[in-house]
């Protein structure tokens, strides 16, 4: 008899989707992509320290997910714009969840922090 796989077994393909939009770039990405359809370069100026391969692999795995639409504007240079789908934007709740939960409790992370790092 086969068992199935778990969430934590390597094969599990929840596992697999987890790890490509739980990335900090990619909330990053979908949160400023929550203010409306932005150019790269615009998103890129927003998150500081990303370069510009992690940017483009990072909209090219959201896009490929569902996660993200780009778009080719036909202008002189040729523009490309990303937007949230209804399917990215579907996450920003339980990423503001996660964000609140990282803005209320960085005290007692910093506590457990300085107590572990003084016990070594």
């Amino acid at each position: 008899m086969t068992q199935q796989p778990t969430c934590f077994s390597a094969g599990c393909p929840n596992r697999a989707l987890f790890s490509e939009i739980a990335d900090k770039w990619s909330m990053m990405i979908l949160h400023v992509l929550d203010e409306g359809p932005q150019r790269f370069n615009y998103i890129k100026r927003q998150l500081e320290g990303i370069s510009q391969k992690s940017l483009t692999q990072t909209l090219r795995k959201l896009e490929r997910n569902g996660l993200v639409h780009r778009e080719v504007i036909a202008s002189s240079p040729v523009a490309v714009r990303y937007e949230i789908t209804p399917l990215g934007r579907s996450l920003q709740s339980p990423f503001r969840a996660l964000y609140r939960w990282t803005y209320e409790n960085l005290g007692a992370v910093e506590t457990a922090r300085q107590a572990y790092d003084q016990r070594l």
